[in-house]
């Protein structure tokens, strides 16, 4: 029978040489341990330069990577990102190589490099820890946060974040970062002057983390910038107070406005952090520009950019951490600094609450469950839905409604007879507000409808008939 020939029998050199490679591989990976020690020689060799070559020499080549190996430590780049050449690196002392690195080389793309590669690597717990836990390596890559190059600055954000998400060494980088005040000062000169969309986002997740982590340091840092001590009364000094912090978030949120919302949604709950504590409303609200800056961007993102009138009504859930975040703020500065020219009565009080209602209304669309749906029935899927979704609108309403409430408190007659006219007290939209205002703040739905008779006690009389309980207590 005719048959294909046998493959010739493999020489007793070809299976030596199989084995080695299978040997030379790293894990699970076909990446080879030879060929990365030889990159990672080259690197040393790059930064601890022959004696023989001048100073000039040494410095020139320092300043530029040359591109076959530029190339190959990208290689390594994007290999670090799997955990057997992470923890390969790690057992091969990485770290510590680039800490020379990164102590020595002026090469601004080498940096950028060493600095993502240790970004990557710190991804997995075990050497997120290790590289947390030394302390030279800790403070050498503060001081990348001090770079001039941006791209340095970024994968020190992201290495930084990496860190500050890992709960067991997250006390440790802000007890570092407490230490060094310029790391401070960096982050506001990046936050206030920098054009690159992608850093400040990345700067603004950091800060953003450090808040919501330590609040003592989010203290540390808004006084940072007073000239005058907020426990210190205002009129022992004639020098208004600075406020470093605030300027500085307001002017990257405009940066990122346009081109990254989660960018924006990031900058938005660092002010609204800053509410929850005295002083960061102070440090708003004492500083007449800053106010005035915070009040003016957030009034113009709820009353002419986010949940529009011509907007699908499911666009709230995409705008519903913002919304949360940009409502809050507003609320904290209308109950603290109501006296001033741009909250005057009147200006403000009606664009906002139609507004706010709009929100309330699509809300309820947003919160319908699909009708007819074999997969809405599982528990796993009215959990998630719980968990995810109801759990994020419900802090949205609940901040909706504490603010609106607080704006109906202060409405006057001439005011809502003005909303009546030009249609943000409609019937439709007062109902709206009331199914959501009541029960809990029905002292002031009452407060609002002993107004309400005196403008228009047709409306008034359809709101009670529509809401019995209201027509018994009045």
């Amino acid at each position: 029978m005719d048959r294909n020939p046998s493959p010739p029998l493999r020489s007793r050199e070809e299976e030596e040489e199989e084995a080695a490679a299978v040997g030379d591989c790293i894990g699970s990976t076909v990446y080879s341990k030879h060929w990365l020690f030889g990159v990672l020689t080259g690197l040393m060799q790059i930064v601890s330069p022959e004696n023989s070559k001048s100073s000039s020499d040494h410095e020139e080549q320092q300043m530029e990577l040359d591109e076959e190996m530029e190339n190959e430590i990208c290689r390594v780049w994007d290999m670090s990102m799997d955990e057997d050449v992470a923890l390969f690196l790690h057992e091969f002392n990485v770290p510590d190589i680039f800490m020379g690195i990164l102590a020595k080389s002026k090469c601004p793309r080498l940096r950028e490099i060493c600095v993502g590669i240790l970004g990557n690597m710190a991804c997995f717990q075990e050497i997120c820890v290790s590289i947390s836990s030394d302390k030279n390596l800790g403070q050498v890559l503060l001081y990348c946060l001090c770079d001039s190059d941006p791209p340095t600055l970024l994968e020190t954000s992201r290495l930084l974040l990496t860190c500050l998400s890992q709960t067991e060494v997250a006390v440790v980088w802000v007890e570092r970062i407490r230490e060094h005040p310029a790391i401070y000062d960096s982050i506001c000169f990046i936050m206030s002057s920098s054009t690159n969309v992608d850093l400040l986002v990345k700067v603004g997740e950091v800060v953003d983390k450090l808040f919501d982590l330590d609040e003592k340091l989010m203290l540390e840092w808004i006084r940072n910038g007073a000239v005058q001590p907020l426990d210190q009364p205002q009129e022992d000094s004639e020098q208004q107070p600075v406020f470093r912090i605030v300027p500085c978030v307001l002017e990257a949120a405009k940066q990122v406005r346009s081109e990254n919302p989660e960018g924006l949604d990031v900058y938005m709950h660092i002010l609204q952090l800053l509410t929850t504590v005295d002083d960061g409303i102070q440090a708003i609200v004492r500083c007449p520009d800053a106010g005035k800056d915070t009040w003016n961007l957030l009034f113009d993102l709820v009353c002419h950019e986010f949940c529009q009138s011509d907007d699908p009504p499911i666009i709230l859930q995409e705008q519903k951490t913002v919304l949360a975040s940009v409502f809050s703020v507003l609320s904290a500065i209308y109950a603290s600094q109501a006296e001033q020219e741009y909250l005057k009565i009147g200006k403000v009080d009606l664009p906002l609450i139609d507004s706010l209602i709009r929100v309330l209304q699509n809300m309820k669309h947003c919160q319908k469950k699909p009708e007819n749906s074999a997969e809405s029935n599982t528990e796993e899927t009215k959990k998630s839905d719980l968990t995810q979704g109801d759990f994020h609108l419900k802090i949205l309403k609940d901040i909706s409604c504490e603010f609106l409430s607080n704006i109906f408190q202060v409405l006057t007659k001439e005011t809502v007879a003005q909303g009546l006219k030009e249609g943000q007290l409609s019937k439709r939209k007062c109902s709206c507000a009331f199914e959501n205002l009541l029960p809990l703040y029905n002292p002031v739905v009452e407060d609002f409808l002993k107004i309400l008779r005196e403008v228009d006690k047709t409306l008034a009389g359809n709101l009670e008939e529509s809401f019995p309980s209201l027509k018994v207590q009045t």
